[in-house]
């Protein structure tokens, strides 16, 4: 008998770590409710993942079997529960924020273990600690063999256990998506269908998000955050449609392939620089002088800038627990360059607010946008009102978010903060002022962090 410790990987399908446990014998599986882990959790996500939990165990009760669920530290839960089934090993996908890492690591201290590398396609302690650019880094991954998706364990594989523990309750003020993997499944296959082939054309075409969204972008992100998609599914699919078209839909499937090596990237960084979600990347000379200005932070984290695009992704983040990349990338850009804000701020923001909240990916994206992290260029600042003009010029994104602009012509949505206050009165007086100049900022923004690099 063995025991699988289901973690951030709430399926059945392509788990590597349930599937190396099933191969050697029958299994447990168990869940544990860690404390430490859930304080660690915004309250969406949680939500989203005891929905999941739900649909999981649901899944394991049809093969005849069940979900064990537990509450405590897990070293000392998971030999309790090794010790009642009389269970030669516990199983567990290898996960790397700081908290699971030290709880694996107890985890392997109270009992026989096997960890499995199930939430990359390559093994982080197989690449290098630094690569001074992601194109270093591609060519190092992109050589290294991709493992297929895992077998899926028959209903023989898994114990005939029945658990009467409940589930843990939780509530989320926000309408959520379905859960669990055939919600996954159903919304990547649509993404298959009718958008990956023009993936790299439309990621960054905003009016396409607005009237289209699951086509324009794939929005597996909550899904493959939560472990309710493997990733070898996604890059296999992926990967058979790539080799399946050529033209311009090779193009673009490519470039969905391309961006999954990102997030492989940050689990890299993640897994050498445990510190990355609280510690600088990056070495300064100099302390970053950051304002930290509590109302400008909050004005942020209402959306109520008076920058349209920032606004509009905030909103979007706060009504949805969801934002689009681009204008993901330029509320962290703003805050951390036109406001001066600490981006340690804005990731225990989007840690609370995202359904797809992933700790690489949030760490490694804020530094970057903060050049704070790997970002090849020394001071890296998005110009909300020239991003807002190249990606959503008919201000269809910003409207769908910001109806106080609704009916003002799309120019002046563009150019709102270069606009007069009188002009900005008369086009949306219930629409805000912008809370800082676009050019002092932007200059301020260079000082400071030439400052800190020891330009000036």
């Amino acid at each position: 008998m063995n025991v699988f410790w289901h973690q951030r990987d709430l399926r059945i399908r392509d788990n590597r770590g349930l599937a190396a446990a099933a191969a050697d014998d029958t299994v447990v599986p168990v869940f544990v409710v860690d404390p430490a882990v859930r304080r660690a959790v915004g309250d969406r996500q949680w939500a989203f993942w005891t929905n999941g939990l739900r649909t999981l165990r649901g899944e394991y009760r049809e093969r005849g079997s069940d979900l064990l669920v537990r509450v405590g530290d897990p070293a000392t839960t998971l030999s309790a529960v090794a010790e009642e089934f009389d269970a030669d090993r516990v199983y567990y996908n290898e996960h790397y924020r700081p908290t699971r890492r030290e709880r694996q690591r107890e985890v392997d201290e109270a009992v026989p273990t096997e960890a499995v590398t199930d939430l990359v396609l390559v093994d982080p302690a197989t690449l290098d600690a630094r690569y001074e650019n992601h194109s270093r880094f591609y060519d190092d991954w992109q050589a290294r063999e991709k493992p297929a998706p895992a077998p899926t364990p028959g209903p023989d594989a898994v114990a005939d256990i029945s658990d009467p523990q409940a589930l843990p309750d939780a509530e989320a003020d926000i309408d959520l998506p379905a859960p669990g993997y055939d919600a996954a499944r159903a919304r990547w296959d649509r993404f298959l269908a009718d958008g990956i082939e023009s993936y790299s054309d439309t990621r960054d075409d905003m009016a396409a998000a607005v009237s289209r969204p699951e086509r324009a972008v794939s929005r597996v992100s909550a899904y493959l955050a939560a472990g309710m998609l493997g990733i070898r599914e996604l890059w296999a699919d992926a990967t058979d449609r790539y080799r399946a078209v050529d033209g311009d839909a090779r193009r673009n499937v490519d470039k969905y392939r391309y961006e999954l090596s990102w997030r492989e990237q940050n689990y890299n960084l993640l897994y050498h620089h445990p510190s990355l979600p609280t510690e600088n990347y990056r070495r300064f000379p100099e302390a970053i002088d950051w304002e930290n200005d509590p109302e400008t932070l909050a004005a942020w984290k209402r959306g109520e800038t008076g920058y349209p695009l920032v606004d509009a992704g905030m909103r979007q983040l706060n009504a949805e627990g969801y934002i689009h990349n681009r204008p993901r990338q330029n509320v962290a850009s703003f805050l951390t360059k036109h406001l001066l804000v600490d981006w340690r701020e804005g990731l225990r923001y989007f840690e609370q607010q995202l359904l797809d909240h992933d700790p690489a990916n949030n760490a490694a994206n804020w530094q970057w946008t903060a050049s704070t992290g790997t970002d090849s260029v020394d001071v890296r600042i998005f110009d909300p009102v020239a991003q807002l003009s190249k990606y959503d010029d008919g201000a269809d994104y910003v409207t769908a978010y910001v109806p106080e602009l609704r009916g003002v012509p799309p120019g002046d949505i563009v150019d709102w903060p270069t606009r007069s206050a009188a002009e900005r009165d008369r086009l949306a007086p219930e629409y805000p002022d912008p809370i800082v100049d676009r050019n002092a900022a932007y200059e301020r923004a260079q000082r400071v962090f030439e400052r800190a690099l020891g330009k000036r």
